[in-house]
């Protein structure tokens, strides 16, 4: 079984439960006892959370190339990068480490096409949502991507760095994301990303007419397969 390192900490709310579903999932494909091995670099997410209002990315980003040296000195054979809107600067994190870094949109693309798919909505932080190197890298699949109008954009981002990385879930905002979730499919979404690592505490399901994606499950699916890949 390999290592897995996990950037984390940006919330540390979808970081527990990216830990949370890997030790379940490793479990599940090898039964017993068995639980994933892993090593977490946990930042401070106010620090990140600056870099990110001030635009200053590469400064964020090579705080999060200087952790993931760190993971892959701690014996990490590979890297989750978890969270959607620092994969913005997951190039800059990858060059700086010898291990591959699995790219949380990739996994997210695969499946999409493997449900069939082609038109999807795109839910997320107002970075990934309106900036390109989270679209396009999932346009690159040749995929379509729709995102919310100003006001949904502005609704959505609102509530995950307000309530969901403070760990809040209220039902007002399940049902405003419904509401923009609905507006996607009158534009033609077949599917839901779900492109922010905290959206999966308040969206499930059965709160979407058409299937989703949720970022964080499809990328420790991703992860343990990876790391179980030569187990016996």
């Amino acid at each position: 079984m390999k290592t897995i390192g996990l950037l984390g900490g940006m919330s540390w709310e979808s970081t527990a439960e990216y830990y949370r579903l890997l030790n379940q999932l490793t479990r599940e494909r090898l039964g017993g006892l068995h639980s994933s091995k892993c090593v977490l670099y946990s930042v401070d997410f106010a620090e990140i959370e600056r870099l990110q209002a001030e635009g200053r990315w590469e400064q964020a980003g090579e705080m999060l190339a200087e952790a993931a040296r760190a993971l892959e000195s701690a014996g990490a054979d590979m890297l989750l990068l978890c969270t959607n809107t620092m994969h913005k600067v997951a190039d800059q994190v990858s060059a700086a480490v010898n291990v591959p870094l699995l790219h949380l949109a990739d996994t997210t693309a695969d499946a999409v096409r493997t449900g069939g798919l082609r038109h999807v909505g795109l839910l997320g932080t107002a970075f990934t949502m309106e900036q390109d190197f989270y679209r396009g890298r999932l346009e690159g699949h040749g995929l379509d991507v729709l995102v919310p109008d100003a006001a949904g954009r502005g609704t959505v981002h609102r509530v995950i760095y307000e309530e969901l990385c403070l760990g809040i879930v209220r039902e007002e905002s399940r049902k405003s994301f419904q509401a923009v979730i609905n507006q996607l499919v009158d534009a033609g979404a077949e599917g839901i990303v779900l492109g922010c690592t905290e959206i999966e505490l308040l969206i499930q399901p059965e709160h979407s007419p058409v299937p989703l994606f949720p970022t964080t499950r499809l990328h420790a699916e991703a992860a343990v397969t990876h790391a179980l890949a030569d187990a016996p």
